[in-house]
């Protein structure tokens, strides 16, 4: 597959890179960016894959992201997909709101029409782009994990819970638990995946942990101040579902914090030390 550089720049000692290629699966290029840290020639490294949140593409983190230096010093590939497909002809919502279509893919396959041609975000975070990175990149795929925000703490969790055997470790900011429960995701899977509420459950976390679905522990951080806490994120939900299956959750309330990349700034270096500890070096 032919890879188009976008833009590289040296930091920490790494590259820092924006990519972009033509997805099969969604019809449309797609745009990621890929920080490999200082390394010897031929080694393979550990990755960690970041899923953002709503209304994001790669850039947010990694302009906001500040995870350069821990990666560097970690030995960290890290990978930051887009949230959705984009370009001409690709639907969005109808009324042009931020929590549905583009930039709102919720990493699931729709099987709605009009979003089901493109929007294959699952298939695209899972299989597709993890081998376009292993192809051309120094990464290791014996040694990955997962991590996100908002709507992509929603994905990381969901996609660690699903593929056990292929994500070491899996952590979030802010995470959207439980779509199903709460209207962001009432919305989006209604919207991608139709009216049966059975075919929601394999992407929403606690269902997941309800049906069996089991990782080895989790590490998430919410804010205190953030404005979605309540009525979005309901990280209550994860923790319960978490004690009645004997699934390690530290489940971190940090004072003060927001919703914003400030936050997620603030504790990016703790969360890529958690991996590493799993991931080893």
């Amino acid at each position: 597959m032919t890879l188009t550089t976008v833009s590289q720049n040296k930091s920490h000692g790494g590259v820092q890179g924006v990519y972009r290629h033509a997805s099969q699966e969604t019809k449309t290029e797609m745009t990621f960016s890929v920080f490999v840290p200082p390394h010897a020639d031929g080694a393979k490294l550990p990755v960690v894959w970041y899923l953002s949140g709503l209304t994001c593409t790669h850039a947010n983190v990694t302009e906001k992201g500040e995870f350069r230096a821990a990666c560097a010093e970690l030995g960290l590939v890290f990978v930051a997909p887009d949230t959705s497909p984009r370009g001409d002809g690709v639907p969005g919502d109808p009324n042009n709101a931020y929590d549905f279509g583009l930039g709102a893919g919720f990493y699931v396959d729709a099987t709605e029409a009009p979003f089901a041609k493109n929007y294959r975000m699952w298939s695209y975070v899972t299989e597709e782009l993890p081998s376009v990175v292993a192809a051309n990149f120094p990464v290791d795929p014996r040694r990955q994990s997962v991590m996100g925000h908002s709507m992509g703490g929603h994905g990381a969790l969901t996609v660690a819970l699903r593929n056990p055997d292929r994500y070491r470790a899996a952590s979030a900011f802010s995470p959207i638990v439980a779509p199903s429960q709460v209207p962001w995701g009432e919305k989006a899977l209604g919207g991608y995946l139709g009216s049966d509420r059975a075919a929601w459950r394999k992407h929403d976390a606690v269902a997941l942990i309800e049906d069996g679905a089991r990782v080895s522990d989790m590490l998430v951080d919410v804010g205190t101040a953030d404005q979605f806490l309540t009525q979005q994120l309901r990280p209550e939900l994860l923790k319960a579902a978490c004690e009645k299956a004997s699934i390690p959750l530290l489940l971190r309330k940090q004072e003060g914090y927001d919703h914003s990349y400030y936050f997620i700034s603030t504790y990016m270096a703790d969360h890529l030390r958690w991996h590493a500890a799993r991931l080893g070096r």
